[in-house]
């Protein structure tokens, strides 16, 4: 499933237009990347959560030469499902 037919799907069963329902889509995502951004986890009980976690700098190899480089730290965003959505798959 893509954006499109998320907003799609959202719009459907919300019983709202697809303008409605793509601006309350991306009022989530805004509201998720700024509460991550700040540092604060995000978690929706029962479907997961999102945390922000640092990546040490690390050397590497280039694949096709061989050649060891170096891999800059960075913070990474990881998401955790949550019991209820874990489940559901299974």
């Amino acid at each position: 499933m893509n954006k499109t037919e998320l907003i799609d799907a959202m719009a459907a069963d919300a019983g709202i237009t697809k303008a409605a329902a793509k601006k309350s889509l991306e009022s989530f995502l805004g509201n998720v990347e700024k509460s991550l951004k700040g540092g604060n986890r995000v978690s929706l009980v029962g479907f997961g959560s999102w945390a922000v976690s640092r990546r040490n700098a690390r050397e590497g190899r280039n694949p096709s030469t061989g050649q060891t480089i170096k891999i800059a730290a960075k913070n990474v965003v990881k998401f955790k499902a949550g019991s209820d959505l874990a489940n559901s798959v299974n």
